[in-house]
């Protein structure tokens, strides 16, 4: 189950289907995003050793996917560059509560449903596009992105109480759906 409060209109995929090279470029970053995120939080929280293993894998995991992502831009002739990214990401943050553990529990929380985000699309882009290449892709990364929005949430289950966690998630869910349905549309993963 992916927590989200809100599903992808399915006409998405024909709307960033217009122009997937740049969708490529943004999960490109998106992956090396949430590699750095995982690393940040290894050394923003040495203390928590229950973080450690599998924040460390799962930055091994996203850089991998960035990889990926970059081989498919070399196939289809498009060089990687920087893109404006979706306000999304950002958006979505600023519901993390600044004191500790609450800071640590909302990011953990917040990252789950990015995570979540990007798998539901994924789905919908493995079922929808028409190149099969790619179709591939999405189909090959749908299960780790279900398993990192696990994975996140059961870390959050490790410093809240389960009550308290399912509360917050179906909170900032919530605030996700909202801050989703207010973004630019353009062709991002989280747009």
């Amino acid at each position: 189950m992916l927590h989200l409060a809100s599903r992808t209109d399915p006409r998405w995929v024909a709307r960033v289907s217009v122009d997937l090279d740049e969708l490529l470029i943004d999960h490109a970053h998106c992956e090396k995003k949430a590699a750095s995120t995982a690393v940040s939080l290894l050394f923003r929280y040495p203390e928590r050793g229950v973080l450690l293993a599998p924040l460390s894998s799962l930055a091994r995991e996203e850089l991998a996917h960035f990889e990926l992502l970059l081989s498919h831009l070399e196939r289809r002739g498009v060089a990687f560059r920087r893109l404006r990214p979706s306000p999304y990401a950002g958006k979505l943050l600023s519901a993390v509560r600044p004191e500790e553990p609450s800071r640590l529990l909302d990011t953990l929380l917040c990252l789950s449903l990015i995570e979540a985000r990007s798998c539901e699309r994924m789905q919908l882009l493995a079922e929808g596009l028409a190149d099969s290449s790619l179709r591939g892709l999405y189909e090959e990364l749908l299960a780790s992105e279900a398993r990192h929005h696990r994975t996140y949430v059961e870390l959050a289950e490790e410093i809240g109480s389960l009550a308290s966690v399912r509360s917050r998630l179906e909170e900032l869910a919530g605030w996700e759906a909202a801050v989703l349905a207010g973004v630019p549309k353009m062709a991002r993963m989280h747009a």
